[in-house]
């Protein structure tokens, strides 16, 4: 019995692995707001939305890797079907609960008080248990946003792509992953605020609403941007898998 792994087997690995690894940092780090007007060393913008005024682009890192998950959506869509999106994208729901339990765990229990809890008095940080905690130990709010935000987007990506490609057939990669991308970080930007800071907070509706917006006019610009990369990606899939055979996979579900 051969019971080594084909090419499209072992790109599928790859491609899952990054897909997981990027879904579980974007969840962890993104607890940290940035200005994003100040890390490209430009003039803070001041727009308003909905009534909302004086708003620019701050935002959660949990954003800097979601160009990476755009891109493998569609490229796991493309080669291997709705099916292994769906079946990943709700596989990475697990291993988002799962980091988060051991997390949890990470946070309670007693830390060193011999050593670790003073070891960066000398950088401001007099107690690491505090700052460790408060770094890691997110809103449950934000948690169940965030997954259901996630899970309903990746669907709905995995959905309108492969409609779009039954329509298109193998052509117009750019046109259906950027329409599939736009419609469903829509409805990941309304879903994460509106659920985390208007339904299970205080936030005002209005806010909650034009800080969604702002977020996925930042989505929508990445989502555009990306387009080249996306091409760039199916060039080195083809060159490890073979014209024909990458062909074949693309094919297969027409």
């Amino acid at each position: 019995m051969n019971q080594h792994l084909t090419k499209p087997q072992k790109l599928l690995i790859l491609l899952s692995g990054l897909f997981v690894s990027s879904i579980i940092v974007a969840e962890l780090i993104g607890v940290k707001l940035f200005s994003l007007e100040n890390s490209l060393g430009i003039e803070k913008f001041s727009f308003s939305i909905l009534g909302q005024d004086n708003l620019s682009f701050v935002l959660s890192v949990g954003v800097l890797p979601w160009p990476i998950i755009f891109i493998l959506t569609d490229v796991i869509n493309d080669y291997y079907g709705f099916k292994t999106v769906k079946f990943i994208s709700i596989s990475a729901v697990f291993f988002i609960l799962m980091a988060f339990l051991i997390l949890s765990l990470a946070i309670h229990v007693s830390p060193d008080d011999v050593w670790w809890q003073t070891s960066k008095s000398g950088q401001g940080i007099n107690d690491m248990n505090l700052a460790f905690s408060a770094i890691f130990d997110q809103g449950r709010n934000i948690i169940i946003a965030s997954i259901i935000a996630f899970l309903i987007g990746q669907l709905s990506d995995a959905l309108i792509f492969r409609q779009i490609k039954k329509i298109t057939k193998d052509k117009y990669i750019g046109l259906r992953a950027t329409i599939s991308t736009l419609v469903s970080q829509l409805l990941d930007s309304l879903l994460v605020t509106l659920i985390a800071f208007y339904l299970l907070s205080d936030m005002p509706f209005k806010l909650a609403l034009a800080l969604a917006i702002a977020a996925y006019i930042y989505k929508f610009i990445i989502a555009i941007l990306s387009t080249p990369i996306l091409y760039l990606v199916h060039f080195f899939i083809e060159l490890y898998l073979g014209k024909n055979l990458a062909r074949e996979m693309r094919e297969r579900d027409l």
